[in-house]
């Protein structure tokens, strides 16, 4: 599958800096937290944000969702190529088929990644409009998704161009339904989408009564979901770990809506909450993390392999996306590592406070 980051890759890392950390003392009040308490504190950090009007997210796009090209970033298709404003964005009109061009053609519009059908009320506020969940979309592929629930799936209803999004019955263990099934490289993003939203409305979700939406969600403030989902959602996140396109848009949407998403700043946050961690309580000590500001790091691919630079002394180790050690070491300032193997590479960047990890493509 080809990533849709091979575009200008270069040029996008040596432009954006990536800050996987949020600001100095934002999550303080999690520690030694776990389960639904974890949840809570987070709750308390990110539920007030500015809101956006419908409208505006025309406008925010073009900050949160630009390719390193300018074109529109679209997460359920690797076939369009748009141009942000008209003929482009939808007015109503086009979305005949996917990545077309032409008035009456392809469109790009507002995808509410979590439907919001399922709210209660489904233009309810400030869901409706928030940035987190919110994404720029081909039109006729955002029309096929509907508002069937994500999940893994043959695809046998309905192919994307180049089987890049696929809608069919379920074949994930505990659900028989039709569901839409995004590109493995977006499944972690979309995976850390609903854990913001089962977070950030934490105080609403218990009410969102939708009979669309209780195929996945079980009524309850904690744990939200049901036990397919979370399933689901904690084997996305661990499969596609956070990348670059994640941590620039969570700075992207912080600048707008002044709040942000824990579960891109800190992935483990899920574990805690719904996963393998849960039983513990979450410090930064025990993570080997620490909510304070470090020095930036720059991860990029060039001509030998991979591009690191950072200030201060780290430990850099490359794995294939199957977990295989492609190489490791040590150095301080910047430094180009030969590496033979291509395709999605992970970046483990360790300092002596903290720890990042960056996908990328080689």
């Amino acid at each position: 599958m080809i990533k849709r980051l091979q575009i200008s890759l270069s040029l996008f890392f040596l432009v954006v800096g990536i800050f996987a950390q949020a600001p100095a003392g934002y999550y303080k009040d999690v520690e030694g937290k776990n389960k639904a308490p974890l949840k809570t504190a987070l709750f308390m950090i990110i539920k007030d944000h500015t809101v956006r009007t419908y409208s505006n997210l025309w406008t925010d796009f073009q900050t949160t969702d630009k390719r390193a090209d300018g074109k529109v970033w679209d997460m359920y298709s690797s076939a369009t190529n748009y141009t942000f404003g008209l003929p482009d964005q939808d007015n109503g009109t086009g979305g005949g088929s996917e990545g077309g061009t032409g008035v009456a053609d392809g469109k790009y519009n507002r995808e509410h990644s979590f439907p919001n059908s399922w709210f209660f009320g489904d233009k309810a506020s400030p869901m409706y409009t928030d940035l987190f969940h919110l994404y720029p979309t081909d039109k006729y592929v955002n029309n096929r998704r509907s508002n069937y629930p994500f999940g893994e799936t043959e695809g046998e209803t309905y192919k994307s161009k180049g089987d890049f999004s696929k809608l069919g019955i379920c074949t994930s263990p505990g659900y028989a339904g039709t569901v839409f099934e995004p590109a493995d490289e977006y499944k972690g993003d979309f995976a850390r989408t609903y854990f913001y939203m089962a977070t950030c409305y934490e105080d609403k979700i218990a009410s969102w009564t939708n009979a669309d939406g209780l195929e996945i969600l079980n009524q309850t403030t904690y744990p939200c979901y049901k036990v397919w989902t979370i399933n689901l959602l904690l084997k996305w996140s661990r499969q596609d770990p956070i990348s670059d396109k994640e941590i620039a848009r969570n700075n992207a949407v912080y600048g707008i809506q002044k709040n942000r998403n824990p579960f891109i700043d800190y992935p483990q946050f899920a574990e805690y909450i719904w996963g393998n961690k849960m039983e513990e309580g979450f410090t930064f000590t025990s993570t080997g993390l620490e909510d304070s500001e470090q020095a930036p790091i720059f991860v990029y691919s060039n001509e030998e392999g991979v591009q690191v630079s950072c200030s201060e002394p780290i430990t850099v180790s490359i794995y294939t996306t199957e977990g295989t050690l492609v190489t490791s070491l040590q150095l301080e300032g910047p430094k180009s590592i030969p590496v033979s193997v291509h395709g999605i590479l992970i970046v483990k960047v360790v300092s002596n406070k903290h720890v990042s990890t960056f996908k990328i493509k080689n």
